[in-house]
């Protein structure tokens, strides 16, 4: 995999509030109209070449689409590309969404310019016009029917077209988002359009990769409308990628050994969760740490007959202080026996870097003292926390709904409140640093949804710590990587289902020495 062009930029993400201010402060000195035009124009465009690519050989043949105009300006776009498809040549019919409220002018003169066009517009609340959409075969769909500005679910007969419009086989090009996907969130109330792309415009957003985004907007790209990049803000959000951590890539030199690259200490493995540990020690030393070992709380193991160079020890033997250990890895499999409070606030008390997963999470959750003594690690030593979606809502004391219709949201708040890295985990893991800064990833699927997969996560990001790399970067370096491998065995036929999470080890070494060696030559050039 080498590293490319793109993966020198940054990739923004923006809110709804800031595409506001982005699109009022570009229309003060562009004609009314003009960037309804143009958004019509570009989806036109992205149309034409899902058309185009569907077509068999140089047979051409007459091609159909199925445009749902809503009542706002996102109905406005697609009435746009309607009128640029028909000119095109292709067949086009239009359905109308009831109009609840006044439209924009812009809208209404969109309206008029279809109208005159050889569309066909069928209104929605016309007998015929739910049987005209399900009898065609269309070749593609275009949904306009609710930009980012919707503030309320799919009803009447906007619901009942996004209904039948997922039951048909051909793709959907949605403009901006998904009608009933939430820009900021992700989060669908109900029924939303499930999209195979979306043209989304201005600006990247956040929802359209993370929680509902990821089934619900398929390919997506951004049309800029040439919006002044000077009227772009520096964004809180961004989508993860190699841009962001590249530079911890380094190739090894030749003079060093293993005391280099750090040791890791694993604090966890109750008795029957030995293997959480096992996992997370086996991919810190396959993803580069010089020296591993398993604190265990209760009798340890002799020793690993999978991976022998690994030592196990009784957690109460080994001493956590920065001078013997470069990263501490604490939670997979610990248990909630009382004597595991203690082990994590000794955890606590060192100076090395820190992650916390699993059980260490749920105890902090019982346990308010533990908050309290993770608050005095402040300035002392980095702490990364890893929950998935429950542990996030035991620990800021909220339902799996609540944390799940608002990830950035609730990863900023517990961020915030613990002052540390969070990576809330789940299909588009978010990153949330203390100031509010957050990474959405766009890499791992369902191959990632088994167990022991988030025991891998720890102990990536663990080893990343112990060679050195930065928290911040570690942390997104860590949930890109574990994607990006998953992703990998993915694509050689080894999932996503029943993938495993030991098969992710060796995909891991292998993906970081691939980009290591790529990083180094792209630095020679």
């Amino acid at each position: 995999m080498a590293l490319t062009d793109s993966a020198s930029s940054t990739h923004p993400l923006y809110s709804i509030a800031e595409l506001r201010a982005i699109e009022q402060a570009a229309m003060q000195d562009l004609p009314q109209g003009l960037l309804m035009q143009r958004a019509g124009q570009a989806a036109a465009s992205a149309a034409l070449k899902l058309l185009h690519g569907q077509q068999d050989g140089d047979s051409g043949g007459h091609m159909r689409v199925l445009v749902l105009a809503g009542p706002g300006d996102n109905g406005g776009d697609a009435l746009e590309a309607a009128v640029h498809l028909a000119g095109s040549g292709i067949e086009v019919l239009v359905w109308l969404a009831p109009e609840a409220r006044a439209t924009s002018p812009e809208r209404e003169l969109a309206l008029s310019r279809t109208r005159n066009s050889t569309a066909r517009c069928i209104d929605a609340d016309t007998s015929m016009a739910s049987v005209a959409v399900g009898a065609a075969p269309w070749d593609l769909v275009i949904d306009g029917l609710f930009g980012i500005g919707a503030s309320r679910p799919l009803d009447g007969e906007c619901r009942e077209i996004a209904q039948l419009v997922n039951n048909l086989e051909c793709p959907v090009l949605a403009l901006d988002v998904p009608s009933g996907l939430h820009a900021d969130t992700g989060a669908i109330d109900g029924v939303a359009i499930r999209a195979t792309h979306t043209l989304t415009f201005i600006g990247d957003k956040p929802g359209l990769h993370t929680a509902n985004g990821r089934d619900l907007a398929g390919e997506v790209e951004v049309a800029s409308l040439a919006i002044d990049p000077v009227l772009l803000p520096p964004a809180r959000a961004q989508l993860n990628g190699l841009q962001l951590f590249a530079r911890q890539l380094q190739p090894r030199r030749q003079n060093t050994h293993k005391g280099s690259y750090g040791s890791v200490a694993i604090i966890g493995g109750a008795q029957g969760m030995a293997g959480a540990p096992i996992l997370s020690a086996r991919t810190a030393l396959h993803a580069g740490a010089g020296r591993v070992v398993i604190a265990f709380p209760e009798a340890p193991p002799a020793f690993d007959s999978g991976q022998p160079e690994l030592m196990c020890r009784r957690a109460q033997d080994v001493d956590f202080s920065g001078f013997h250990f470069a990263a501490l890895v604490a939670g997979p499999g610990l248990g909630d026996k009382g004597h595991t409070v203690e082990l994590l606030q000794r955890a606590f008390e060192s100076d090395s870097p820190l992650l916390l997963d699993a059980d260490a999470l749920n105890l902090m959750a019982a346990e308010p003292e533990l908050q309290s003594a993770l608050a005095t690690r402040t300035g002392v030593g980095a702490t990364i926390l890893t929950p998935h979606p429950l542990e996030a809502a035991r620990l800021l004391d909220m339902t799996v709904a609540e944390v799940q219709a608002d990830r950035l949201g609730a990863a900023r708040q517990l961020a915030a409140q613990l002052g540390v890295i969070v990576v809330l985990k789940g299909s588009g893991t978010v990153i949330a640093a203390p100031d509010g800064g957050v990474v959405v990833n766009n890499t791992g699927g369902p191959a990632l949804a088994t167990a022991g997969t988030g025991d891998v996560l720890a102990g990536l990001c663990g080893s990343l710590l112990a060679q050195g790399w930065p928290e911040w970067e570690a942390a997104v370096g860590a949930v890109w990587l574990h994607g990006a491998a998953a992703d990998a065995l993915v694509a050689a036929g080894s999932g996503p289902i029943g993938l495993t999470a030991g098969e992710l080890i060796p995909a891991i070494r292998q993906l970081i020495n691939a980009l290591s060696v790529d990083q180094g030559q792209t630095r020679r050039v």
